[in-house]
């Protein structure tokens, strides 16, 4: 296989390439890295020392590539295929990258930060961080509701690497920090992210792993059946 991606199931940044994959139909092989296993996390971090995923590796061009965005946007380069994640229009490709970072920088990362913290232990905890990324993510569901008003999707009509982006951080957001009763246009759009082939694609195969996450008691039920 050409393209092989190394990951985990219930990774959110891994669930973002992932979708942007499904969408082209765009051939690959996933290998599962475990960090809980001395052997496979030694291996990735050689072949990424950060020790971050997803790293994607084509062996074709012999290169690892590194990081969710620039992931996607090596995938349409080399791999393209009908969904243009990464429009041709220069305004347009710097709103698309502008809403790419906003959701992962203001929602999965303060997402994240509440989930590590549970598992924290009791002396460990980080209260005033947790406070901080609660007010993050009040703030960026805020933003996001006024951005998608009139939008079907993050920047306009089009399904792009916005939207990738999207999904995981609002699907993981919306159950540790839920949203406003008054926030319909930012659950609507989640409803709609959760309707695309892609998605339900790559969260059917995350459920099997749903027993790991710190906060699956607060999981609604639909997310949960099959």
């Amino acid at each position: 296989m050409t393209l092989t991606l190394y990951m985990h199931p219930l990774a959110s940044f891994c669930h973002k390439v992932l979708i942007g994959l499904y969408e082209n139909e765009t051939a690959f092989e996933s290998r599962t890295v475990d960090f809980a296993d001395p052997g496979s996390a030694a291996a990735h971090l050689e072949r990424w020392p950060v020790g971050k995923i997803p790293v994607l590796h084509d062996s074709v061009t012999g290169r690892t590539v590194p990081e969710t965005s620039i992931i996607i946007e090596y995938l349409q380069e080399h791999y393209p295929g009908p969904v243009q994640l990464l429009p041709g229009d220069a305004a347009l490709q710097l709103q698309v990258r502008l809403w790419d970072r906003f959701f992962d920088l203001y929602v999965s990362v303060p997402m994240q930060k509440i989930v590590t913290d549970k598992i924290r232990p009791t002396n460990a905890t980080d209260p005033y961080g947790i406070g901080e990324a609660r007010s993050m993510l009040d703030q960026a569901y805020s933003m996001i509701e006024n951005q998608i008003r009139d939008k079907c999707w993050a920047v306009g009509d089009d399904f792009t690497m916005a939207d990738c982006s999207a999904l995981p951080a609002l699907f993981f957001a919306s159950i540790v920090h839920p949203f406003s009763r008054d926030q319909r246009h930012l659950t609507a759009y989640l409803d709609r992210l959760m309707q695309r082939p892609s998605v339900r694609r790559v969260i059917d195969e995350a459920r099997p792993f749903f027993a790991m996450f710190p906060y699956r008691d607060a999981m609604p039920r639909h997310y949960l059946e099959t």
